[in-house]
């Protein structure tokens, strides 16, 4: 298809200023990031290098899921996980990530998010909605409603 630039400028004065601002606001949604990691103040995640070898080798919102985990315990403790997990001794969407911290502070992760996407996203959830300002409370209302279609939760009900 051939476009003759003289028949652009004929046909109004607005049409070729409509082409270049469709073409620049599709350029700038292309620079908007990963939309699985949401704008976060990079403080309040792990550094990777504190990841181990397989957190680091997974899928980026995978890797952010463990990240915040490790930085934001209380986030993830505040909600269930619905993947049936609880099966295995997890307590909150928090136990998939990570199993223990010793008392000399070093983190004993669980991997069990690394093949779990349900897992991965109830934290990418929270990572959401704790960004947004959101209260623990509401969150919580809101991972129940969203994933308690997937599974039985591993926390007790909220009374």
């Amino acid at each position: 298809m051939k476009i003759d630039a003289s028949r652009l400028f004929s046909r109004g004065k607005f049409l070729l200023p409509f082409i270049i601002l469709l073409t620049l606001s599709s350029i700038l949604a292309g620079c908007r990031g990963n939309p699985t990691t949401p704008n976060m103040d990079l403080d309040k995640i792990a550094p990777m290098s504190e990841m181990p070898a397989e957190v680091q080798n997974a899928p980026v919102s995978v890797q952010v899921a463990y990240q915040f985990a490790v930085a934001n315990p209380d986030a993830l403790k505040n909600v269930p996980c619905y993947c049936g997990c609880g099966k295995v001794g997890h307590t909150s969407n928090y136990s998939c990530y990570v199993k223990e911290i010793k008392s000399s502070g070093e983190i004993i992760f669980d991997y069990h998010s690394l093949g779990c996407s349900i897992c991965v996203d109830i934290a990418q959830d929270v990572i959401k909605m704790t960004t947004d300002g959101k209260a623990p409370e509401k969150i919580r209302e809101t991972i129940d409603l969203t994933y308690s279609q997937y599974g039985t939760s591993n926390m007790q009900p909220i009374q």
